[in-house]
């Protein structure tokens, strides 16, 4: 069994994909627009305008898959009650991985040692998605 976080960024997810590329070293391993399902095109369920935006996509960061949609692109998307924990090899890595998620977004509590490691701290990146990033100790 395998449980994966599927992120929905309601219109910002070919931006929110980009920012991961550069921030994490995300890459792409599937991608599908709208678009690519001539069926809902043709029927009218997908809204005009929304044909180019991102129905699926699958990203790669490290060892773990996430995968984010568009979903029903009705503006902000909301990351309440979810956090995803990124494990850096090193605390030089931890605080180029949290610097980088944190550009544009909110730090919660900045990196600092704590007794189950050399390097955890939290930050919302621009989208809201809430990462906690750590050394395992």
């Amino acid at each position: 069994m395998e449980v994966t976080p599927y992120l929905n960024f309601n219109g910002r997810c070919e931006e929110a994909i980009e920012f991961y590329r550069k921030a994490v070293g995300a890459e792409v391993t599937a991608l599908m627009r709208f678009s690519d399902n001539p069926e809902a095109c043709a029927s009218g369920q997908v809204p005009p305008g929304t044909e180019k935006k991102v129905m699926h996509s699958s990203l790669q960061i490290g060892k773990s898959t996430v995968m984010a949609t568009d979903g029903q692109c009705t503006g902000k998307a909301s990351f309440e009650g979810i956090t995803l924990s990124l494990s850096a090899p090193d605390v030089p890595a931890s605080e180029r991985l949290f610097k980088a998620l944190g550009d544009g977004g909110q730090v919660h509590m900045p990196l600092t040692k704590t007794f189950f490691s050399p390097s955890f701290g939290m930050v919302a990146d621009r989208f809201g998605v809430t990462w906690m990033v750590l050394v395992a100790a």
